[in-house]
């Protein structure tokens, strides 16, 4: 009996005879190289591409013909060019002819010939050529391709493949090394050298000081590292700047990269996503990648919601997919920080609600920042800012401007100064007028004049519409002073009434929020008390009424009904589905409850207009005169002392909107 590993000889240096594994494979032997497969490969493509250009140049077939037929053709013309070797006659004829052989074969179109001369024919074929201008070749006509075609043809383009696949390998070898295939996965980030031309500073940032001072530290460490880590402090992985659209967030960024001279990597969340499964993760790692290469740097991301929406919502049903593999990597990106490599990531968003906690907590985006519309005084900074460029004429008076603008966020002004110097220019001024932007400011608030005729029935309408929104605002206390009133159609609107606050306000009493009602409510009681009859004209209005009588309700715990609880979720964040949470018996009391807000400050409305109608019809037939009231004609007109109205005192821009320029507006 041999013993395994033994050969029957009983010899040792015999090899063991491997033991069979069940369902396993037999041993196999040693690989062939890579570059032996390769070159055989390459030999079996360069044979078949040899075959088939020998076919590709191999000359066209000729038909044999009787020498009579050629001599029928030679007689009509109809021969392009011979070539004789001996008494063999090859050539081609002019047009293609139908040849049909003695042997009554079958005929075929004929182009290409070959025909064999008699030895005793006694023609003087010669002269019959010369005589039908047919030249008479020395070449042979079916004689074989130069060689360098044949060496360009046979092994050309298998050689050009061959090059292709390997250079589209190493492409993709070092596109999978930095990110992705064919370069996908590399960051598009922009990247913002301190040196490249003008930088942003602190200087062209206004109105957001605090903001300014939560941010100045980072610009302290990035210039000085030494002097925080001496003393064991790490600054801040991440800072999350957060705010309404417009209030500066990605200038602040740019701000800060400027202040401390740094190289800015300035991307969007979107850019990190696409089709292909893992792009994002892999630009993530290629953004911070280079970031670390020329650290210390700024990472800004803009827009994070995109990818940092909380997970395991109803959106990620289904497993991970691209976006929560962008948002994984980024969370590890952050968390890989010691504090040494100086990257700081910078990110912006409108919706810090939604983020997911992972970001938010200590030592990834440890440090958040709430960028708020500026105050009066910033607002009349960010003007300076935004004008130092404009030609400003000596009648402009910044701080007006700035008190008729509340709710206005840097951008809002931006678009404001920009708008003013276009009408300037649209009117060949050599300066920006206070007119100007005035103008500009009834454009962007109140729409764009439009065109429209108003028939004389529709415009008295209109009047008394808008001649009763104004009029409640001034006789309702607490509302907020009408600066204009206008029957020219714009934008939409047939008419507008134009309220401001003259100071800013941030919290709202159920007294102020009853008289915005009343004051909406103040063109469709018009209506009704001088026509009989209501309009679609009130639709605006009816949106605005049940926005605030419906948070002041289920959000703000304005009704002895629901009391101080909260049962409808903010504006914008309901749940697709309807799953609030929220009984369906407690809803029919919200909309009860908002019906009788409704319904009560409707009543006071026609009441309050009932009682001074003889100042709503002064004021509609002046408005219907001069088609439009700035302030104080307005007030005249109502026969109503400015300072004395019971609305004199302002109460900030329209609650529950998006701090946009949301001031009292009653668009008709």
């Amino acid at each position: 009996m041999t013993s395994p590993g033994r050969s029957p000889a009983g010899r040792d240096d015999d090899k063991p005879t491997p033991w069979r594994v069940e369902g396993g494979r037999p041993p196999q032997g040693p690989k062939r190289p890579a570059w032996l497969r390769f070159g055989w490969m390459l030999l079996v493509l360069l044979a078949i591409n040899w075959i088939v250009s020998s076919f590709l140049l191999a000359p066209a077939p000729r038909t044999t013909v009787s020498y009579t037929f050629f001599l029928q053709q030679l007689t009509a013309a109809n021969v392009a060019e011979i070539t004789s070797t001996g008494d063999t006659i090859e050539g081609e004829f002019s047009k293609q002819v139908t040849y049909k052989p003695a042997d009554d074969g079958d005929s075929e179109k004929v182009d290409r010939f070959t025909t064999q001369r008699p030895s005793f024919a006694a023609d003087n074929l010669l002269a019959a050529l010369q005589a039908k201008g047919v030249p008479v070749n020395a070449n042979p006509p079916d004689a074989p391709a130069p060689v360098w075609q044949q060496v360009l043809l046979g092994f050309g383009p298998t050689l050009l493949l061959v090059g292709l696949l390997i250079w589209f390998l190493r492409r993709s070898a070092a596109a999978a090394a930095g990110g992705g295939i064919g370069g996908f996965g590399r960051s598009r980030a922009k990247l913002y050298q301190p040196d490249q031309g003008p930088r942003t500073t602190f200087a062209d940032v206004a109105g957001i000081e605090e903001v300014e001072q939560e941010v100045t530290e980072i610009v302290d460490f990035l210039r000085d590292q030494e002097r925080y880590r001496r003393l064991g402090a790490q600054i801040p992985h991440g800072v999350l700047l957060s705010g309404p659209p417009g209030t500066g967030k990605t200038l602040l960024a740019r701000a800060v990269a400027g202040e401390a001279e740094v190289p800015f990597f300035s991307m969007s969340a979107s850019e990190f996503i696409e089709m292909i499964v893992g792009v994002g993760a892999s630009r993530v790692r290629d953004l911070f990648e280079q970031a670390k290469k020329v650290a210390p740097a700024i990472i800004f991301i803009d827009e994070l919601d995109a990818i940092g929406r909380a997970r395991g919502g109803a959106q990620s049903i289904g497993g991970s997919d691209e976006r929560e593999q962008t948002l994984n990597q980024i969370l590890t990106e952050m968390d890989g920080f010691t504090g040494s490599e100086g990257v700081v990531v910078l990110a912006a968003t409108n919706r810090a609600e939604i983020l997911d906690q992972a970001l938010l907590r200590p030592g990834r985006f440890d440090r958040r920042v709430t960028v708020s519309p500026p105050d009066l005084a910033g607002r009349q900074q960010i003007l300076a800012v935004h004008t130092r460029g404009v030609p400003v004429a000596p009648d402009v008076n910044l701080q007006n401007v700035a008190a008729a603008t509340p709710g206005m966020v840097g951008a809002d002004l931006k678009n404001l100064v920009n708008e003013a110097a276009l009408l300037a220019a649209r009117r060949r001024r050599d300066t920006v007028g206070q007119a100007d932007f005035s103008d500009a400011l009834e454009k962007i608030v109140l729409g764009t004049v439009r065109g429209i005729m108003l028939t004389p029935q529709e415009k008295r309408r209109t009047a008394f519409h808008e001649s009763g929104h104004a009029l409640l605002g001034m006789l309702t206390p607490g509302a907020d002073p009408v600066r204009k009133i206008s029957i020219i159609p714009r934008g939409q609107a047939l008419g507008v009434t134009f309220q401001s606050p003259e100071e800013d306000r941030y919290g709202y009493s159920a007294r102020y929020l009853r008289g915005r009602i009343i004051g909406a409510l103040g063109g469709r009681a018009a209506e009704e008390v001088v026509f009989g009859e209501m309009t679609t004209g009130a639709e605006n209005d009816l949106d605005q009424v049940n926005t605030i009588a419906r948070q002041m309700v289920g959000r703000w715990g304005m009704s002895d009904a629901i009391g101080p609880v909260t049962v409808l979720p903010p504006p914008g964040s309901e749940s697709p589905l309807g799953l609030d949470g929220v009984a369906p018996a407690t809803k029919e009391l919200v909309d009860r409850e908002v019906r009788a807000i409704v319904e009560e400050c409707y009543a006071a409305a026609l009441r309050l207009l009932r009682d001074h109608r003889e100042q709503l019809d002064a004021l509609a037939t002046t408005l219907l005169e001069t088609e439009t009231l700035d302030e104080d004609a307005a007030y005249a007109a109502a026969g109503i002392a400015r300072d004395a109205a019971p609305g004199a005192v302002a109460r900030g821009e329209a609650p529950g909107t998006d701090h946009r320029p949301g001031v009292p507006v009653s668009a008709d």
